[in-house]
């Protein structure tokens, strides 16, 4: 057990209070959706949007997103205490003061939100406030306590980062924006579970009622092979409506042949080592998706 002593977190230098934030905002799992909210405002056009409207709305909806993150850690902090993947962050190690990273939640999302506001659209600071509220108190404070499909019905959330790109240059809400909302809601169970399988040590001690602690390994691999079926059908959904062409179709179709690979020899045979392996090439097969459809984009007009 670590029994290092911090001093207390209101007496420590403002530099240091404020990387805490940072980390807290968690900048790494963020990344992939600012990349997401950017790819969707640049297939809103044929051609390049203009460059200030693409920094505003990549800006408020980054602040959006850290500020939703740190709210996260605000309420799970108890929770992170538990589990030895969370434990390290600030609050649970007493580095940060819960009270203050509230304050400064609302600060950065309310200066989000302004920006989409004033500088993007208001629909799109509008939806951004849905996707905060539907993050950091829909998922975070009622389903993820209270059932295993929490992912399932708070993934809409997560999801989301296209849609509000696609809003923030175009105005409104299309099929397309759409699409690409679904392609991440259906991906982000079978990236999730994956995490939960070789992590559900972890989770038991936490409490939160997951999927392989409810119901067990094998049907957690079932879901994730089912999951992963639907989003290699999904996937295609750009290509046959039109949005996309046949460079994003082979990039799709690759990538799924690599995920249904993880996620069959998953159900097949399970190992920690190979659930750790599905779960990072997850990020790499929607990062890689998404950058697919921004080249086709592009070579197409």
């Amino acid at each position: 057990m670590n029994t290092t002593a911090f001093p207390a977190p209101l007496s420590r230098p403002l530099k240091v209070r404020l990387r805490s934030f940072f980390l807290m905002c968690k900048p790494r799992v963020n990344a992939l959706i600012v990349f997401t909210a950017l790819i969707g405002m640049l297939m809103a056009l044929p051609e390049v949007p203009p460059l200030g409207l693409l920094f505003a709305g990549t800006l408020g909806i980054a602040l959006v997103s850290g500020a939703a993150a740190a709210f996260n850690c605000v309420i799970e902090q108890h929770i992170d205490a538990r589990m030895a993947r969370t434990r390290a962050r600030p609050l649970p190690r007493g580095q940060a003061d819960a009270r203050e990273t509230l304050l400064l939640a609302i600060l950065v999302g309310g200066i989000g939100l302004a920006i989409l506001y004033y500088f993007a659209n208001p629909l799109t600071a509008w939806l951004t406030l849905a996707t905060f509220l539907g993050y950091a108190v829909i998922y975070t404070i009622i389903l993820k306590p209270a059932t295993p499909m929490n992912i399932v019905i708070g993934g809409a959330a997560g999801a989301m980062p296209p849609l509000l790109g696609w809003a923030a240059i175009h105005g409104t809400v299309s099929d397309e924006g759409l699409i690409m909302f679904l392609i991440i809601f259906i991906w982000t169970p079978p990236h999730f579970w994956a995490l939960a399988l070789y992590r559900r040590k972890d989770y038991a001690k936490s409490g939160l009622p997951m999927l392989p602690i409810t119901h067990g390994e094998e049907c957690t691999r079932l879901h994730i092979l089912l999951y992963t079926v639907l989003l290699t059908a999904v996937s295609l959904l750009p290509f046959t409506y039109g949005m996309s062409g046949w460079l994003y179709l082979a990039a799709a179709v690759a990538l799924n042949i690599g995920f249904l690979g993880y996620a069959i020899g998953l159900y097949r045979r399970y190992s920690d080592s190979l659930a750790r392996k599905t779960f990072t090439f997850s990020i790499v097969y929607l990062s890689a998706l998404f950058a697919a459809l921004l080249v086709d984009h592009y070579l197409i007009f």
